[in-house]
């Protein structure tokens, strides 16, 4: 019986939980006051990456400016 259920295996949960705390601070930190903790922390998948690439690519421009 090698099926799993679906979802993370103890492999990759690890490396999921750090990119998800990471993107979870990098939104808070550097949306200058707009998020909390909790409000990232319960956004949809699909929203928070959104959120995340808009604020990386905004930060980047930014610094390509400079």
């Amino acid at each position: 019986m090698g099926l799993r259920f679906f979802g993370l295996t103890t492999k990759t949960a690890p490396k999921f939980r750090k990119y998800l705390f990471q993107s979870i601070h990098d939104i808070v930190f550097h949306g200058n006051g707009g998020f909390d903790y909790y409000t990232v922390y319960n956004m949809p998948i699909w929203l928070r990456k959104f959120t995340y690439n808009q604020l990386q690519a905004y930060y980047d421009k930014q610094n390509e400016d400079i």
